[in-house]
């Protein structure tokens, strides 16, 4: 018996109704897997302490040249700008007049001595002619009294021709260290040393050099005052030199003085390095930015940077707990090392935090953990990889697979 044709179509359109119906069921029914995440495995360990400070480097030593006589400057021996040894001769004064003053006092040095002669003699002969009664007591004692001030009289002209010979020795104006001489500050023909002593030029040592900087006097304390802190004794820490372009000085510093105390102005405590400066490429001076390697940290952890996230309340990370769920933990971090964040506070050794795929983390839910590698592509371990059936997406998120098919297992 044929049934007629308005029935059978609704009976095919209640039957279609019903597959659909059941298609519908199974999708709600299977639930989507765990999202997958990548994780890394903390501990303990123990890190450098370091700072990134702004400090100004100086001259190892530095000598300003003077002229220590009065006279005429005749001419200047150095070239400006060069590098010069110590004892070398860099300018000349006149030294007709000291030499005129070094022949005075050599003349007088003369004469006191011809008078020590004479009183002298005078002495010896009241000293033999005093037994026999021929000269007084009183005779002698003048005679000898004269000797010892004729005496005294060369003692004091010698005194003066040694001051006048190193006065003319000062007018060949050398240097007093090894360095690097400046340019001049007095021109030939100018009058030096009438009254002060006129400053020539000034002499640097360029290798090695001071790099000067100061840090908190707070931040000082609370790191001395810290238990997973041991700072580097003076004379141990290190200190890197960063120059402009991220460029770093081939040679490290090390600390050889630090204040004992704090200056009231800034509330800082002043510290020098000693940073080696062979070729002179670092230049007195100069700003520049200092890596501090004040001490050792520890029993911290090195968490990656992409773990550490930040809200209102501070930074945090998602980590896995004991049954597999994921769990929110607030942290205490330092600074960076490597890329990495210094993280001082809470976390324990043994702790699984996410990295790769903590957007999908859900706190309290279940997650499929795979060890992270720093720079994965898309699908490896530790990345997010996209759903069987599925064709990913421009952000490598998995798309929902089309109706009707077999869900993924």
């Amino acid at each position: 018996m044929r049934l007629p044709m308005r029935l059978h179509r609704s009976i095919l359109l209640a039957s279609g109704l019903l597959a659909l119906a059941a298609c519908g069921g199974k999708e709600q029914a299977a639930a989507p897997p765990p999202p997958e995440v990548g994780v890394v495995e903390v501990k303990s360990q123990t890190v450098p302490l370091t700072r990134d400070l702004v400090g100004r480097l100086s001259p190892y030593r530095s000598a300003d040249v003077r002229a220590r006589v009065p006279g005429v400057l005749l001419r200047r021996v150095y070239e400006e700008g060069s590098d010069v040894r110590e004892g070398q001769l860099l300018f000349e004064i006149d030294p007709a007049p000291l030499q005129a003053s070094l022949g005075v006092a050599q003349g007088q040095l003369a004469q006191a001595e011809a008078t020590y002669a004479n009183a002298r003699a005078l002495a010896e002969r009241a000293r033999r002619l005093v037994p026999q009664k021929f000269v007084s007591q009183n005779d002698l004692d003048n005679a000898i009294a004269a000797e010892r001030s004729a005496g005294a009289a060369v003692e004091a002209a010698r005194a003066n021709v040694s001051t006048a010979r190193i006065n003319l020795g000062y007018a060949k104006v050398t240097s007093p260290i090894a360095g690097r001489a400046g340019k001049q500050r007095v021109t030939e023909g100018a009058l030096v040393g009438q009254g002060d002593a006129t400053l020539l030029t000034t002499v640097d040592q360029l290798d090695p050099l001071f790099a000067n900087f100061s840090i908190s006097s707070t931040e000082l304390a609370r790191l001395r005052a810290a238990s997973n802190v041991s700072l580097a004794a003076t004379g141990k820490a290190t200190v890197q030199v960063v120059l402009p372009g991220d460029r770093v000085h081939e040679q490290p510093g090390v600390v050889d003085f630090s204040d004992t105390t704090v200056d009231p102005e800034t509330g800082a405590v002043s510290l020098r390095a000693q940073v080696p400066n062979p070729g002179n490429t670092l230049f007195p001076g100069s700003f520049v930015t200092l890596k501090v390697n004040m001490g050792e940290l520890h029993e911290v952890f090195l968490v990656p940077q992409e773990a550490v996230l930040r809200d209102a309340n501070g930074a945090f990370a998602r980590v896995i707990g004991a049954d597999g769920n994921v769990e929110r933990r607030d942290l205490t971090t330092s600074a960076a090392h490597d890329g990495q964040w210094i993280v001082t506070a809470g976390l324990k050794a043994g702790d699984k935090v996410i990295v790769s795929g903590v957007q999908k983390a859900r706190e309290g839910a279940p997650v499929t953990a795979t060890p992270w590698q720093p720079g994965a592509p898309a699908g490896a371990p530790g990345t997010a990889a996209p759903a069987k059936g599925g064709t990913p997406t421009k952000d490598g998120t998995p798309a929902k697979a089309p109706a009707g098919d077999k869900p993924a297992e």
